[in-house]
């Protein structure tokens, strides 16, 4: 039998363990910029030092603000998130040839960030109104389309990395749901059967993006230049690295994107193999600690969003250090509260919160 009242307290360390991996990422994020600070005139540190504030200071409503009333408006933000989606594809700001940005009253937006959260939401909202049903094939193609609509266009800007990221969030929610395993099953062996048709729709740079990643000495000093870069930078930092702001492809201007997508390569050639498995550790300790709660959470909705969040995080993580490393093609996914971005903080520091908002309003038998 429950009792009326909640667990009021939160897990401290979902709070202090993303402040720690982000006062570490500022260290890096000032070695990596200190050059093109003076050539573009940005402080790229007080930005983020700026989004970091903004990011905490909304992250304390959305914890304080019981999550229920944000998953009742979880169409609203899932149809206001394709509407810009696909304002974006009209009057975006190009960036490398790509869309992904709205200006908006002098701050840039990145839609498709706030996309895996709507996302989650939405999907975590559906399924839990449609619990005591979803043996029913209809509430799964459901799920999938919603998911493919904002894939589709968050693909077209492009952004393959940012339309990938939502599909490790649908099927830890489906998992985690109460969908039966061999619709789930069937709908993997499916996507992997008809992957390559991807080929067919991708932008020429993309496919060179793939097409380096198995032979990067094949264009060197095009596609296959950052990941070669970043090789070097991360082999060249050893056990313990060449020392905080004294390696030489970040110092040099040699590895491109090492404030944004590459900024675990600088990790690597500073501070070494040492640096890079403390920051792997602390990821891990924060997945493992937000699994925790989705593991002690009574309550079926919330259980489902904060899988969803474990899986973008752990996705997020996963792919940008091994496309770092190397071992999986670029795809340009930031490293969670570490690379530059104010719309990547943001989104991270709400999906924290939402973390905490559940374990603290899980009810105490």
């Amino acid at each position: 039998m429950y009792r009326s009242e909640y667990r009021r307290s939160f897990d401290v360390y979902l709070f202090v363990l993303p402040i720690i991996i982000f006062c570490i990422g500022l260290f890096f994020l000032y070695s990596a910029s200190r050059g093109m600070q003076e050539i573009k005139g940005i402080n790229f540190t007080a930005r983020q030092v700026t989004w970091f504030f903004l990011s905490v200071a909304i992250a304390f409503v959305v914890a304080n603000i019981d999550f229920r009333r944000f998953l009742d408006w979880s169409y609203l933000y899932y149809f206001l998130i394709v509407a810009l989606l696909i304002t974006i594809l009209f009057i975006g700001g190009a960036r490398m040839g790509a869309k992904r940005w709205l200006s908006i009253g002098g701050f840039t937006l990145q839609p498709s960030e706030f996309a895996k959260l709507a996302l989650i939401m939405t999907i975590a909202h559906y399924l839990g109104n449609n619990r005591y049903s979803s043996r029913s094939i209809k509430i799964f193609f459901s799920a999938l389309i919603m998911t493919a609509f904002v894939f589709i266009l968050i693909f077209k800007e492009p952004d393959l990395g940012g339309a990938l990221a939502l599909l490790p969030i649908l099927f830890a929610i489906l998992i985690a749901s109460d969908i039966p395993l061999g619709y789930i099953l069937g709908s993997l062996i499916l996507g992997v059967l008809s992957s390559p048709l991807l080929w067919y729709v991708m932008k020429d740079y993309q496919k060179r993006r793939l097409l380096v990643f198995l032979n990067p000495n094949m264009d060197p000093l095009g596609a296959g230049y950052t990941i070669i870069q970043s090789k070097i930078a991360i082999g060249s930092g050893g056990i313990f690295g060449k020392g905080w702001m004294s390696g030489t492809q970040n110092q040099l201007n040699f590895l491109p994107e090492r404030h944004t997508d590459f900024i675990f390569s600088v990790v690597g050639e500073e501070w070494g193999f040492v640096g890079c498995l403390l920051v792997i550790l602390l990821f891990s300790l924060l997945i493992f600690r937000v699994l925790q709660v989705a593991g002690r959470t009574n309550d079926y909705k919330g259980k489902l969003v904060v899988v969803g969040i474990a899986a973008m995080l752990s996705f997020q993580m996963i792919v940008n250090i091994a496309m770092t490393a190397g071992f999986m093609p670029v795809v340009g996914l930031p490293l969670p509260l570490i690379s530059y971005g104010g719309s990547s903080l943001i989104t991270t520091w709400i999906a924290i919160a939402l973390v905490i908002n559940v374990d603290m309003r899980r009810t105490i038998f």
